[in-house]
């Protein structure tokens, strides 16, 4: 779509919830899971089927779990209920669909990814690399069991996606628009709109006649929805702390002494060089420029003399001349003394006469001057092992059906256990804690798993802490008993009721005022006494500078026709608006370049993406899609909070 300037020219009500599930689009596509899709053996009970392969309802489970866990990275705090109602899980599905329906169109053309070509991208993925930033085998099968994956199930999603890329680049990176198809829009930013903004808040009818009894059972049984703590689980836990297992991996004074001998060379005496060369194309020229050095010249002079530059080497050891030029150079260079020239020498780049600026001597380290380095060298190197050991100790632990307490037990771990937490690590009975980053973490993974499952460990901190996680009571999506939030309820229902008496008042202006009645009459007839009135003037362009933070009644005033009224509620079930359009402005962008120029490169950033959903779409067609619409409620309805949406007031 081409969001910004829709959004601009549009301006509907939905603006704010629009926004903000593309927030959440956004960041479900960066997040990029790597889950595989698997063909159930039939059609029957998919969820969704594209072409030849079937997705059944756990493999997009998984999928919508992955992409949300990656999400509440940016955003610790959000609810799976959240997420689903910001559009989150239609995302996944459709970026599911058109995953598979890119790949399929791939394999009819004859396109496809080459092992090496995977390979690439899995050494890529910094979750599979090791501690020297290469791939590590040992990393890569730990995140594949960890996540439940396989790694033929990981390449061929690799591949897919690799695939799509390739097909959906070209659309992407158009970017061009002509002016003439700028104009318009250029024009329409210029488009200036004058109008009145009356509110008639809830606070302003008054609290009315305190609910019965029975008008509060009513409500809290229709609103149970609002209500409802999402699933909470008590999450088992027993943290390995990478400072605790660090900290008795000291190396003893016998391995500092054989480190020590075996790098003698590096401890030894030795020199830094600074020099200054000049690199000449032919030997004769060389030998010339080398002759004028020796005798006294200096070599810049010598240099520009020739039509050469000088260029400096900074005071380094033998290795790092070796690197700025070559060997032969660099044993001649240590070989002669301070102020000494060397040369001509050959390197691929031509002849070097080499100046030696400077010796710098680096005295000798003993084995005791030595200690402190080595020790924390050697620290680290044996703590990350110590830590590695007790992680594949447990790990086999797990691995050969052991309980949580039976592996908490045998790696000599102290087990805890927090109070029930949603799936964001929050206690709801505590809204006023701050969010803990390692619960959350040990949360997330008590929700990827099922009472029964086998523990999980978990990484807790970027020092290679991690923690063994198990399931402990879990309490399913329900609200708590009316007697416990009573006056909460009651508030609710007075709020509700009203918000209805409030919506009857400016249903009852607004037809008034489009009857022909002024606004200020049709308020005064409303009988309550309400905030002044706001007037508004001001052109799309002014309003995009805002970013997008438009308030609801200024976007609706933008989607209006003149001399006409509309009603909107109010956020938070505050009350509703009233927005009344006095008069339109049209824009003229002709002649005005810098606005059409911006306006061009706005449509550019988003041509591509334009584009490649039509492209999308286009393949959607050619590829057979079937969505089961009751399979795909379930499992929204299941991930929310498993419960039905509440009957209207």
């Amino acid at each position: 779509m081409l969001s910004f300037f829709r959004r601009i020219i549009k301006s509907k009500l939905g603006i704010p919830i629009t926004l903000g599930i593309l927030a959440v689009i956004a960041l479900a596509f960066a997040a990029g899971d790597i889950n595989n899709v698997r063909n159930s053996g039939g059609n029957a009970g998919a969820a969704i089927t594209v072409g030849k392969v079937a997705v059944g309802e756990q493999d997009l489970r998984q999928r919508i779990r992955t992409a949300y866990d990656n999400i509440r990275q940016q955003n610790p705090q959000l609810d799976m209920a959240s997420f689903i109602a910001q559009g989150g899980f239609e995302t996944i599905v459709d970026r599911t669909i058109n995953a598979l329906a890119l790949q399929q169109f791939a394999d009819t053309i004859g396109m496809a990814a080459s092992k090496r070509a995977v390979d690439g991208e899995i050494a890529s993925i910094p979750a599979f690399q090791g501690f020297d930033g290469k791939f590590s085998q040992t990393a890569y099968d730990n995140l594949l069991k960890q996540q439940g994956l396989t790694d033929k199930g990981l390449r061929e999603d690799i591949a897919s996606s690799m695939l799509s890329r390739q097909m959906l680049a070209p659309t992407a990176g158009a970017s061009q628009i002509p002016s003439q198809l700028a104009l318009p829009y250029a024009s329409l930013l210029l488009e200036r709109r004058q109008g009145t903004v009356a509110y008639i808040p809830v606070a302003a009818l008054g609290a009315g006649a305190a609910p019965t009894d029975a008008e509060l059972q009513a409500y809290y049984t229709r609103q149970r929805a609002r209500y409802t703590i999402p699933e909470r689980r008590v999450v088992r836990y027993a943290i390995v702390k990478a400072a605790d297992v660090m900290a008795n991996a000291k190396p003893t004074p016998a391995e500092i002494a054989q480190a020590y001998n075996q790098n003698r060379a590096r401890f030894a005496a030795s020199e830094k060089r600074a020099l200054t060369q000049v690199i000449v194309a032919d030997q004769a020229a060389a030998n010339a420029l080398a002759a004028k050095v020796k005798g006294d010249q200096s070599i810049a002079a010598a240099a520009r003399a020739a039509g050469l530059e000088p260029n400096t080497v900074a005071a380094g050891d033998k290795a790092a001349i070796t690197g700025q030029t070559s060997a032969a150079i660099a044993n001649a260079v240590f070989a002669a003394s301070q102020g000494a020239v060397v040369g001509p020498l050959r390197s691929p780049l031509g002849w070097h006469v080499v100046r030696v600026d400077s010796v710098q001597p680096i005295a000798g380290k003993s084995l005791a001057e030595a200690t402190p380095e080595l020790t924390a060298e050697l620290s680290k190197v044996k703590g990350q092992e110590a830590l590695a050991a007790v992680h594949d100790k447990l790990d086999d632990a797990i691995s050969g059906n052991g309980t949580f307490d039976e592996v908490v037990a045998d790696g000599k771990l102290t087990a805890q256990a927090t109070r029930p937490l949603t799936a964001a690590g929050i206690d709801p009975t505590a809204p006023a804690a701050q969010p803990d980053p390692v619960m959350a973490r040990l949360a997330q993974a008590a929700f990827a798993a099922e009472p029964g499952d086998s523990p999980q460990l978990v990484q807790t901190d970027a020092d290679g802490s991690f923690g063994i996680v198990g399931i402990g009571a879990v309490q399913a999506a329900a609200p708590p008993p009316l007697a416990q939030i009573r006056d909460q309820v009651a508030r609710d229902l007075v709020i509700d009721r009203n918000l209805r008496a409030a919506r009857a008042l400016a249903s009852a202006a607004v037809a008034k005022i489009n009857g022909g009645t002024p606004l200020s009459a049709a308020l005064a007839g409303t009988g309550v006494k309400l905030p002044p009135s706001q007037t508004l003037n001001a052109t799309r362009a002014e309003l995009a500078r805002q970013g997008g933070q438009l308030p609801p009644p200024v976007a609706l005033m933008f989607s209006m026709a003149a001399k006409r009224a509309k009603m909107l509620e109010a956020p938070n079930r505050g009350g509703y608006f009233i927005v009344y359009l006095d008069a339109i402005q049209p824009g003229n962008a002709t002649g005005n370049a810098q606005l059409i120029a911006s306006t061009r490169q706005g449509l550019g950033s988003v041509s591509g993406r334009e584009l490649s959903e039509q492209f999308a779409t286009a393949v959607r067609k050619v590829v057979d899609v079937k969505r089961n619409d009751a399979v795909l409620s379930r499992l929204r309805g299941d991930l929310a909070g498993n419960v039905a949406p509440s009957p209207a007031n």
